[in-house]
């Protein structure tokens, strides 16, 4: 088997414009709610020791040499890979290296590793293709996965309605934020009405950001006051704050939350809400519309989910909650009847 690639950091030629479909080169406006917005992961180790043994049971390996779960090549779906995509043996993912566990940097802080590039490899080894990891800015994905430059996202997106205009998707992961607090705070966070009055942490132009500006407007329509949303550079700068009590809670995506609680003393999960709020959605790898990847990423998910190597990924990174029985692929014409049926994805316990 090929061994695990580490981060290219090396420019990727477009593909042809040609053969895209015709749709416009929007702004990341529109775009811009995330599951992953994230900077800097914080806690993420950059020296010292390379392994974190959490409270959950959990070893996480920081280290550059993951020694990733890997899986077979089959050649049937090998055979359906696009072959504008297969031509040149490699699947090039883009990641945003911003959140840990999901994708960050290792202690080399050059590899981009964690749970999203190991499901990346999964995919890469069943479609027979070398993986070639793209770390890019948050913003920037939309517009590269749009001229060429990237195959496939795998940087926990979120299906929204927005992006099902410009992007097909094979989900792969439940999509949940969470809130966190100080251990010694008594926070259960289930709607509207908890967060009132209180600070609240939030990365700008986020869907976790489009929550909390609801949830504001639900306040005032009812004369309670609403929640002071706070905005900071950093993952690290937020965690920051919180911990030494200048926020009361942060919000953020699900898996990082459970990091933080089982690898700090001082944080705890105190509520969970679906980041498609208010209706369900699912994390999904993301593809151009139309260009025939995101069936063949799903078959290869479903492949990897039916033999256990994708149990295995999920375990590995403590998110087997998060784990889904099966891959869809999600386009703008099945996106109501797929958001309609994500709320059979588990929901499991804020903490």
């Amino acid at each position: 088997m090929t061994p695990p690639t580490g981060l290219s950091r090396g420019p990727r030629r477009s593909r042809a414009l040609a053969a895209l479909p015709a749709v416009v080169l929007l702004g990341t406006a529109a775009l811009a709610g995330c599951a992953d917005p994230g900077a800097s992961a914080a806690g993420t180790s950059t020296g010292g020791a390379q392994t974190t043994a959490a409270r959950n049971g959990v070893v996480y390996n920081t280290a550059p040499d993951q020694q990733r779960i890997r899986a077979e090549k089959e050649a049937a779906l090998a055979a359906k890979v696009p072959e504008l995509i297969g031509r040149d043996g490699k699947l090039t993912v883009a990641t945003t290296a911003g959140s840990i566990p999901l994708s960050f940097h290792a202690t080399d802080d050059q590899t981009a590793i964690g749970s999203e590039l190991d499901i990346a490899q999964l995919v890469a080894d069943k479609l027979g293709l070398e993986l070639d990891v793209q770390v890019t800015s948050w913003e920037n994905w939309p517009l590269k996965t749009q001229s060429g430059d990237f195959e496939a996202v795998f940087s926990n997106v979120g299906v929204n309605k927005d992006r099902v205009k410009l992007f097909d998707f094979a989900s792969y992961r439940a999509a949940f934020m969470g809130f966190e607090a100080k251990k010694s705070a008594s926070y259960d966070i289930k709607g509207a009405d908890d967060i009132s009055g209180l600070k609240v942490s939030v990365g700008s132009g986020t869907n976790q950001e489009k929550i909390l500006l609801a949830w504001n407007k639900e306040l005032e329509s009812k004369g309670k006051a609403p929640a002071t949303l706070q905005y900071y550079s950093s993952d690290a700068d937020t965690i920051l704050a919180l911990s030494s009590g200048r926020t009361d809670l942060n919000i953020s995506p699900y898996p990082s939350t459970v990091y933080r609680e089982n690898t700090r003393d001082d944080l705890k999960v105190v509520g969970k809400v679906n980041a498609g709020w208010p209706s369900e959605t699912l994390v999904a790898a993301t593809t151009l519309r139309g260009n025939g990847l995101a069936p063949v990423i799903s078959e290869a998910l479903n492949s990897a989910i039916d033999d256990g190597s994708y149990g295995k990924v999920l375990e590995r990174w403590g998110l087997s909650e998060e784990a889904l029985p099966e891959s869809r692929t999600i386009t703008e014409e099945n996106f109501a009847a797929t958001q309609a049926s994500a709320s059979a994805a588990p929901s499991g316990k804020a903490s």
